[in-house]
C-alpha cells in the first residue's frame, strides 16, 4: 500500500506543534479553573501537550518526539503563559472545550500520519491517532481531578477515531496528505462541535442488572 505523506516534508512539523500549543492551553486551562499557581500552569501545559505524542512514539519504537527539540515544550510553556495573563475570564469553560476540539482534531491526523510514515499498518494508525489525541487528555483530567473523558458518554473519542479513519481511508485512495488531513481534521472537528452545540452523547448500557437476571 502506497501513503502518500506531504511532499514538502514541513506540513507534519507545522501541524504537531500547533497541536502541541493548543493542547497545552487547555492543560492551562484546566489549571485556571482549580486556580492553581503559575509553575502549575505551566507542567499542565507542558504534560497535556507532549502527553499522548509520547504515548504514541514509545508504542510505534520512535524517538519521542520532544526530547530532542524543547520547542515543543517552549510551545506549551507560551500558551500557559498566555492564559494566565489573559487573567480572569468567564468564558474558559468554553475556550477550553473548543480548543480541546481543535487540538482532538489536529492530532487525530498528526498521530495517524506519523505511525503511517514509519511503516505502521493503517488500522494500527489510526489507533495511534486516538490514543495521541486522549492520553494527553486524560492526564490533564486527572491531574485536575475532573471527570475522566474516557468516562464520559459524550462523543470525543468517537470524533477522534472518524477523523482518523476518514484521514487513512483517504490515503489509502492515494489522495493527496493535504487533502486528506484536512478532510480527517473537519470529519474529527465537525462531530465534536455537533456534539458541543447539540449535547450529542453514545447511548449508555441498558441491560439488566446482576439482581434482576438471577
Amino acid at each position: 500500500m502506497d501513503v502518500q505523506l506531504d511532499p514538502l516534508g514541513t506540513t507534519l512539523f507545522w501541524l504537531d506543534y500547533a497541536a502541541v500549543a493548543v493542547f497545552g492551553a487547555t492543560g492551562a486551562l484546566a489549571a485556571a479553573r482549580r486556580k492553581h499557581d503559575v509553575i502549575t500552569f505551566g507542567f499542565f501545559a507542558a504534560i497535556t501537550g507532549v502527553g499522548g505524542g509520547t504515548l504514541r512514539d514509545l508504542l510505534i519504537g520512535a524517538p519521542v518526539f520532544w526530547v530532542q527539540r524543547p520547542g515543543y515544550i517552549l510551545a506549551c510553556l507560551a500558551a500557559a503563559a498566555v492564559v494566565w495573563l489573559l487573567g480572569k475570564r468567564g468564558w474558559r469553560f468554553r475556550a477550553l472545550l473548543w480548543l480541546d476540539a481543535l487540538g482532538m482534531a489536529a492530532y487525530a491526523v498528526v498521530g495517524t500520519a506519523k505511525a503511517l510514515s514509519l511503516g505502521v499498518h493503517p488500522f494500527t494508525a489510526s489507533v495511534m491517532g486516538v490514543l495521541t489525541t486522549a492520553f494527553g487528555g486524560v492526564i490533564r483530567d486527572v491531574l485536575a481531578e475532573e471527570p475522566n473523558l474516557l468516562l464520559r458518554r459524550e462523543i470525543y473519542i468517537t470524533a477522534a477515531m472518524l477523523g482518523a479513519g476518514v484521514f487513512v481511508v483517504l490515503q489509502l485512495l492515494n489522495v493527496p496528505f493535504w487533502p486528506a488531513g484536512i478532510a480527517g481534521f473537519a470529519a474529527a472537528f465537525g462531530l465534536r462541535a455537533c456534539a458541543i452545540l447539540f449535547g450529542w452523547s453514545l447511548p449508555g448500557f441498558h441491560g439488566e442488572d446482576d439482581a434482576d437476571a438471577a
